[in-house]
């Protein structure tokens, strides 16, 4: 159960989850203060695509499944 616990809070420190994350941070304080341009929302949607897609098809090679069929 520790091991499992530990393995996905150092998951959470690669660089492509500390970027989402900082992203996430300055995505919601520019929301707070209604200031979000759309340059940012841009880069943003693409960050988040970019990370759920990649996990998405991380998952996907892991339990050996070929969705492209």
């Amino acid at each position: 159960m520790f091991e499992i616990i530990w393995k996905r809070i150092s998951g959470l420190f690669t660089v492509k989850s500390l970027v989402t994350l900082i992203l996430t941070c300055v995505f919601a304080s520019l929301a707070k203060d209604h200031q979000i341009d759309q340059n940012f929302m841009t880069v943003y949607a693409v960050v988040i695509a970019f990370y759920f897609g990649t996990q998405v098809q991380k998952s996907s090679d892991q339990s050996g499944g070929d969705q492209s069929a």
